[in-house]
């Protein structure tokens, strides 16, 4: 897990900054552009119903194994933005991308986001679609919410891929994370400007213009509503529900570790330990930074290929 309500930070002072008439005028146009969008939004993927609700997976290839992913914290469109390691994976694997409540075309949810019950609904998709043995494969915060998974799920899960996965009592992951500047930038649709006159984040990555434009309209519509939000607000608390949690030992563990990233310290020797913990552990170390799979879905590909086809059978 990484900080992206930083630029939250970075930016408040735009807030105090602007006369209250023009953020008056900002807040009506973030609601009217947002109910605008929602025609704009093109449907892809499926839908499986998940205790009333509808959640949204998207499917891909038809290989022997399955691969299932989970996208991290904040990811407005996980079927999408993990679009490139998907097309990387499917001529090998089926792959699920699963998009939990609150993100892509997923419904909003006032259930407590806690990891118990993100790992739940994850798992009674899966039961939907018949889904029953797999590799699970997580960016983030997924690697915490994988070790409630697979404390309860652990006879379906036959390995787990960690795509720069977050650790348990990682420094830093006690900290709150600033819901309330997040929720107000979003409201008052300073949020909607600062995306409109940013560069572009996709930019020389492997995305069309269609799914990138996709990617910004479901940012706007998930990125501060209240399902992701009281996600944000429980991290600190997931965190703490698996400090010293390990990965069952018979599970084999690929963990694919940014060698870019310094936002979180002793990053590596964390995640060498984690796989050590483990029978079969492997860590592979790519040139890249948080968001390995935008740049090296090829790599990561091979790597899993090779790591998969490598396990002693059972």
């Amino acid at each position: 897990m990484r900080k992206p309500w930083r630029i939250a930070l970075t930016t408040i002072g735009a807030i105090v900054a602007v006369p209250v008439l023009a953020l008056a005028a900002t807040s009506i146009v973030n609601v009217v552009a947002t109910n605008v969008e929602a025609g704009d939004i093109t449907p892809y993927g499926e839908k499986v119903s998940v205790d009333g609700k509808e959640m949204n997976v998207l499917v891909s290839g038809t290989g022997d194994e399955t691969i299932v992913l989970l996208p991290g914290l904040g990811t407005a469109a996980p079927a999408l933005d993990f679009q490139p390691l998907i097309a990387a994976l499917d001529d090998t694997y089926r792959v699920v991308a699963v998009e939990p409540f609150g993100t892509g075309l997923s419904d909003q949810t006032d259930v407590p986001r806690t990891a118990e019950n993100i790992t739940g609904e994850i798992h009674a998709a899966l039961q939907q679609l018949g889904v029953d043995r797999y590799t699970l494969m997580g960016h983030s915060i997924s690697g915490i919410y994988a070790l409630t998974y697979t404390a309860v799920y652990q006879d379906e899960v036959t390995a787990f891929v960690g795509i720069d996965s977050s650790v348990p009592d990682q420094p830093g992951s006690d900290e709150a994370i600033p819901t309330s500047v997040i929720v107000t930038l979003g409201n008052l649709g300073i949020t909607r400007i600062l995306s409109g006159v940013a560069e572009d984040p996709y930019a020389g990555l492997p995305y069309d213009e269609a799914t990138k434009a996709q990617m910004a309209l479901l940012t706007n519509r998930n990125a501060a509503a209240p399902t992701l939000v009281d996600e944000m607000d429980r991290t600190p608390a997931n965190f703490a529900a698996v400090s010293g949690a390990t990965f069952p030992a018979s599970l084999p563990l690929l963990l694919l570790v940014a060698t870019e990233d310094a936002d979180v310290e002793g990053w590596l020797s964390l995640h060498e330990a984690q796989a050590a913990s483990v029978d079969h552990g492997t860590l592979i170390e790519l040139p890249g930074s948080h968001y390995l799979h935008h740049t090296l879905s090829s790599e990561i590909a091979q790597d899993v290929r090779t790591f998969l086809a490598g396990i002693p059978a059972s």
